[in-house]
């Protein structure tokens, strides 16, 4: 089993990745024993990779953020909320 991506897992967990995956698993399936056609499974996966997209867009931003980010003084030093 491949190890564990700690680092992009909340991202997937956010996003409900898994689900996606599942159900893209399902039309393959669907579409094998015919109940759905061709052009639904396209369709259906056509919209699984602008999920996917969005993810990596997510997962980029985040990163780039996170890289970027500095600690602001004023923030860890005040006991009370703004």
């Amino acid at each position: 089993m491949a190890e564990r991506d700690y680092v992009s897992t909340p991202v997937s967990d956010d996003l409900n990745l898994k689900d996606t995956i599942l159900g893209l698993s399902q039309d393959l399936q669907d579409l094998r024993s015919g109940k759905i056609t061709p052009a639904q499974a396209h369709a259906r996966a056509a919209v699984a990779k602008q999920i996917w997209n969005g993810a990596r867009i997510y997962q980029q931003a985040l990163k780039t953020m996170m890289g970027n980010a500095k600690p602001v003084p004023e923030l860890e030093n005040s006991d009370q909320p703004s």
